[in-house]
């Protein structure tokens, strides 16, 4: 079975258990997802995007206007994928949802008038991955840890964060990927602000870059940061200490175990570095796939880790951060975000040994 019908039947499997005859799916990652990969947004910072899909006992429909209508036809092939196309004009006011549901129990992705309100069901779904869509998530991480790479090479004191913000999103449009969060911040910004914002800053001696970055739909995410001259002793300390936290976390996200237990052993971990606290002032990640994160994890949630699922862990300690895209495989977690030849922090936890990138020490001011 394709990776197409495995959605459709998870997608009639769900409405079966919820008692429904049809879903509404109108958010770009939910496109993406039930269209293997179709893009459906123009603009990018858009949660709907310019077509929705609805799934019906005995149909499929592809519901946009009549500017999208060729391009999802001819350059994305969904119609002969097995949509039934059904176009309005651009100016006019979408009422098809209703008319071709009427009189059925509608589920949908997102609170939307008269269904029920789905979104975390299919959040499961989406981070619920076929073999192809692993596969795909690997060349996405590849992508986007060859981009953050590239720009960390690049950066030179005397630079602004909007230079190095625009170089990052340079070399991830020339690869396909849409940097969705572009975060680059500097030296006291770092200790100030956990998503420091790119601002018009220059850079003086440290540089922390996120990103998560978007291909056929899916999101990974990584974190890096560079520092020009050594590490001072207590920024070393909280690199070592983000480092574990953040091992933790990856130990823990294993099929058998919930969110919830593998925030415990992170919140664990942070007290056992001596930063009891930090877990408090930055969220510490979740399950990903079509959203930078399908399910958070916060406290007390029971949401079960699954194999073949991808999450991203983000632990902080206050001036910096850890941060990579892994495969939840069959003997251990496989990361795919990582960068060939950065600098590691050996870990030992619970008697195994883990790598987490360090910061990266320039001990020399590079020619620019």
């Amino acid at each position: 079975m394709g990776e197409f019908e495995i959605k459709q039947q998870q997608i009639h499997s769900l409405l079966r258990e919820e008692n429904l005859d049809a879903l509404v799916l109108t958010q770009v990652s939910s496109f993406a997802w039930a269209t293997c990969g179709a893009p459906s947004w123009v603009s990018t910072a858009v949660v709907a995007g310019g077509a929705s899909l609805v799934v019906t006992p005995g149909k499929r429909y592809l519901i946009t206007n009549n500017v999208e209508a060729p391009r999802l036809e001819n350059e994305e092939r969904l119609v002969a994928q097995g949509w039934e196309l059904v176009v309005d004009p651009w100016w006019g006011t979408a009422t098809q949802i209703g008319k071709l549901t009427q009189g059925l129990r509608v589920g949908a992705d997102h609170p939307y008038p008269g269904t029920v309100n789905l979104s975390v069901e299919i959040a499961r779904l989406r981070s619920r991955l076929t073999i192809g869509e692993r596969d795909r998530f690997r060349e996405v991480g590849r992508s986007c840890a060859e981009a953050v790479a590239a720009t960390m090479d690049s950066i030179r004191p005397g630079q602004t964060e909007w230079q190095i913000a625009g170089h990052l999103a340079s070399e991830c449009e020339s690869r396909g990927i849409q940097a969705i969060v572009n975060l680059v911040g500097s030296d006291q910004r770092l200790f100030a602000y956990r998503h420091p914002i790119p601002k018009n800053k220059v850079v003086e001696r440290y540089v922390m870059v996120v990103l998560c970055g978007r291909k056929w739909g899916m999101v990974a995410a990584l974190t890096r940061l560079v520092h020009f001259g050594p590490l001072s002793t207590e920024l070393r300390r909280r690199a070592q200490a983000v480092a574990q936290v953040d091992a933790a976390y990856i130990a823990n996200t294993r099929p058998g175990k919930t969110l919830g237990e593998a925030l415990e052993a992170g919140k664990e971990a942070y007290a056992q570095a001596g930063f009891p606290d930090e877990w408090q002032y930055h969220f510490q990640g979740g399950s990903c796939g079509y959203e930078t994160r399908e399910i958070s994890a916060i406290p007390g949630i029971q949401e079960p880790i699954e194999l073949g699922q991808i999450y991203a862990w983000n632990p902080s300690v206050q001036g910096t951060k850890s941060e990579d895209t892994v495969i939840v495989a069959e003997t251990e977690n496989e990361i795919i975000t990582g960068i060939p030849g950065w600098p590691l922090v050996p870990v030992d936890y619970q008697g195994k040994a883990y790598l987490r990138p360090a910061i990266k020490e320039i001990l020399y001011a590079p020619s620019s």
